[in-house]
């Protein structure tokens, strides 16, 4: 059997790379209702490596796990659950080194994500759109690679040094991001009847981590680490919805771990049937160019446009 191409949505990866980003400026702010955690420079960098990398190690695997559900919210008509989703990143941190900015990161991974039937939680490979009565092709998430784009120092590009700042509520330590997204579409022109206008979404970031983990300096590693990640979004450019208005809401939980025996049965049986080669991350000096969701739909629709023309 074949399965469609895959698109890109910045998941766990994304949120695992922006913890070292987010929270190492000037954004990061005291909690009002808990004491912060911080630290600065190399100290910094071990936390950085810690949130993303889950250790300080270089080419260690770790599995970021997640599920969920994916609602549509359209005007004048109830929410509808569509779809369950289920998914995993798979990825590897590689040690940089740099004469200006010292010690430093960057991880590359790769990343699943399926989308099920709410009721019988099988994965739907065609899907009839209720609102325009076409059935679709369902292009599941299959991102290879979701590589941090540059590595994290322990001193920042403008010189000073890398800040990691976390809300610390007793035992348990959060990193709490959000990440607006509006720009051009490049899937305009040939493409509107597969989506509509601008991009526009938002992407919300909650980790949970043990505050022992971070404050225990002969911790190399961190351990099981829970996540929590909504998204708010246009329609899927596969759903082919055009400008119609609406919106998709996700909501998702899961953990990340070392330990493969920890993958589910649903997931591994996934994985080993259909994406074998996400059981693995990528090479630790993997330098391709990441894909995003609208150039690798963008190339799954000229596909199947060759594919109509051949006939």
């Amino acid at each position: 059997m074949t399965h469609p191409r895959p698109h890109r949505l910045p998941l766990l990866a994304g949120a695992l790379a922006l913890a070292a980003v987010s929270l190492s400026g000037p954004a990061a702010r005291a909690g009002m209702l808990t004491p912060d955690a911080s630290r600065e420079g190399r100290e910094a960098l071990i936390w950085n490596a810690k949130m993303t990398c889950g250790t300080t190690e270089p080419g260690v695997t770790r599995y970021g796990m997640w599920e969920g559900k994916l609602y549509s919210r359209a005007p004048g008509e109830r929410d509808r659950p569509l779809f369950t989703v289920i998914g995993i990143n798979t990825r590897q941190c590689a040690r940089m080194k740099d004469p200006q900015r010292g010690e430093g990161f960057r991880s590359v991974s790769r990343e699943i994500m399926v989308y099920l039937d709410p009721a019988t939680n099988e994965i739907v490979d065609r899907w009839k759109n209720p609102w325009t009565g076409e059935e679709v092709e369902v292009v599941h998430v299959a991102n290879d690679p979701v590589n941090m784009r540059a590595p994290t120092y322990e001193v920042g590009a403008d010189g000073r040094p890398a800040r990691a700042t976390l809300r610390q509520y007793d035992e348990l330590m959060v990193s709490s991001s959000e990440v607006p997204l509006f720009y051009e579409n490049p899937l305009a022109g040939n493409y509107q009847d597969y989506i509509g206008g601008k991009y526009h979404a938002m992407e919300i970031f909650n980790t949970f981590y043990r505050t022992a983990d971070f404050l225990d300096a002969k911790k190399t590693r961190i351990g099981l680490s829970r996540i929590s990640w909504q998204r708010v979004s246009g329609w899927l450019p596969w759903m082919k919805m055009g400008d119609r208005p609406g919106l998709m809401i996700f909501n998702a939980t899961g953990f990340s771990t070392f330990d493969r025996a920890q993958i589910p049965p649903k997931l591994m049986g996934i994985l080993q049937t259909r994406y074998p080669l996400y059981l693995s991350p990528p090479p630790l000096d993997d330098a391709r160019p990441n894909e995003t969701t609208w150039t690798i739909t963008r190339k799954w629709i000229d596909d199947q446009r060759a594919a109509q023309s051949k006939k």
